[in-house]
């Protein structure tokens, strides 16, 4: 059973007009000056979802299964697509879903809309300002932030860019900057080195790359460990700047953060030229596409307007698609019967890209934190093939036989496929597959281990993206959040807030004596 679709769309062009909080995609050859977004570019093909792997009465689940949640699963697509949206707009939040952290749903398409109405005075259009105004000025730029603060930004970067791009000389890229990541632990030594790194600046002697910016990420500001690190970061840049720091500061702190708070108040008092929200109604783990997200992307030269349509074209198949061919619905379905009457309670999201192992560990994330509750919720774990065939590969094909596997496969690599290559010295006997290429490899390695997977009785399914690329990432991100919170709910829990990480907060402050 693959699940699949495409745009609403000719093969010239397409239009994306939002209405409020609901977006519709229309076609069109031709720009009416009623359409905020017009692109010319070919029709652009939906993420897809294959359950066959798991359908087996043996191991799996049953079609039939699959189907007796189709009205429980549509009365939920409703409660999602309606009824919260009510309740946000007016207030009226019951108090058993507090907090309702609802509005990441329709966040992409209110953003778009408002950049068609605002520009620059939007908040995407700020982003774009601050962000383009900086990448003449500034070769490198921290990002403090830890959870979903973080790991959304990290997941996009390490998808969307060159593996090496900190190693890339400026002009390879393009005068965008190298990204690090801190803020996200206490780690001495880890914390002390991209220090040095970032005082030692770029690899030429241009005024640009003897600066870095910082981007500190955190609604409250009261996080210890992103609230840690940027005083020591913000010493750092001030004493780096020297002189130049009362004119350059302000510009070079760029915060994300809530409309009140530690962090807006400190940002505030340093002055800083612009600071950009997280959005009220949008928690930490679901803000990869506000602001959160959005400001590290537009920082590395990603297209965040095709990131945002990616998410918008996944909403609009969540909410239109019939049950039997809705990617998201069957996903959560097929999953969570898997943990219900398979006892499956790991899921492992096998990445099958490099590129994508930091997806996972930011599902991860949202899983874990959202759906780990109340004594329910299944494990999340992330392996990267084929690396990880040769680390756990063995333990989850004969180990305990609780795991389900998603794997995660991209259809076209970005770059010229690599052949093996004929060579004359043969001892390591690979000229018989000479012509072979490294995609042929890996689509043998994809199905030799579902095929043997099977034969041990452990259920898979494919995610099957076409490419690599901020569209295709945009549908990915926000299938898996709406699919967290459908299920959260099938579950019978609330799906946001994370009262566990609150206590060890708790904790930690008492442990240092505050």
């Amino acid at each position: 059973m693959q699940i699949s679709g495409t745009l609403p769309s000719d093969e010239r062009s397409s239009i994306i007009v939002a209405h409020g909080h609901r977006g519709v995609i229309q076609s069109s050859s031709f720009i009416q000056n009623s359409s905020p977004f017009f692109c010319t570019e070919p029709i652009m093909s939906l993420l897809r979802f294959d359950a066959s792997g798991s359908i087996n009465d043996d191991y799996g689940i049953t079609q039939a299964q699959i189907d007796s949640l189709k009205g429980q699963m549509e009365t939920l697509r409703t409660e999602m697509v309606e009824t919260d949206q009510k309740q946000y707009d007016s207030g009226d939040i019951p108090a058993d879903k507090q907090p309702l952290d609802a509005r990441f749903f329709w966040l992409p398409e209110e953003m778009l809309e408002a950049y068609a109405k605002e520009r620059e005075a939007s908040e995407l259009g700020r982003i774009f300002k601050v962000a383009n105004g900086l990448h003449d000025q500034i070769d490198a730029a921290v990002v403090l932030g830890i959870g979903g603060s973080y790991m959304g930004a990290r997941a996009m970067m390490e998808a969307c860019c060159d593996p090496y791009h900190n190693e890339m000389s400026r002009a390879a890229r393009g005068s965008k900057p190298r990204m690090y990541f801190e803020g996200n632990n206490v780690d001495n030594d880890a914390s002390d080195s991209l220090l040095q790194r970032v005082r030692a600046g770029g690899y030429a002697d241009s005024d640009a790359e003897k600066r870095h910016a910082i981007i500190v990420i955190s609604k409250s500001g009261g996080t210890m460990e992103t609230a840690v690190a940027f005083r020591q970061f913000l010493a750092n840049l001030e004493s780096e700047l020297g002189p130049e720091a009362e004119d350059w500061l302000s510009r070079l702190v760029v915060p994300v953060t809530g409309e009140s708070g530690k962090l807006h108040d400190l940002a505030t008092e340093i002055g800083c030229d612009e600071i950009f929200t997280v959005p009220d109604g949008v928690g930490g783990r679901f803000s990869v596409l506000s602001p959160v997200g959005l400001v590290p992307a537009a920082f590395l030269g990603l297209d965040c307007m095709k990131l945002l349509e990616g998410a918008v074209a996944m909403n609009e198949h969540f909410k239109t698609a019939d049950y039997a061919d809705n990617v998201v619905m069957q996903y959560v379905a097929v999953n969570h019967l898997l943990s219900q009457h398979r006892d499956k309670s790991i899921r492992v999201m096998s990445v099958w890209s490099k590129a994508l192992e930091s997806v996972g560990l930011w599902y991860d994330q949202l899983l874990a934190e959202s759906n780990g509750k109340d004594g329910k919720g299944v494990t999340p774990l992330t392996t990267l093939n084929t690396r990880d065939l040769h680390s756990r590969h063995q333990q989850h094909q004969q180990g305990r036989n609780d795991k389900v596997f998603n794997n995660v496969i991209v259809e076209s690599q970005r770059t010229d496929s690599l052949a093996v290559g004929h060579s004359k010295r043969n001892q390591d006997t690979l000229n018989d597959i000479a012509e072979k290429t490294l995609p042929d490899i890996m689509a043998a390695a994809i199905k030799g281990t579902n095929d043997a997977l099977h034969a041990d009785g452990r259920p898979t399914t494919d995610i099957i993206l076409p490419q690599i690329d901020t569209h295709v990432l945009g549908q990915l991100f926000q299938m898996l959040m709406i699919a967290t919170v459908i299920e959260g709910r099938l579950l019978g829990i609330n799906p946001y807030g994370q009262p566990g990480v609150e206590q060890y907060k708790t904790n930690m402050n008492k442990n240092l004596g505050r």
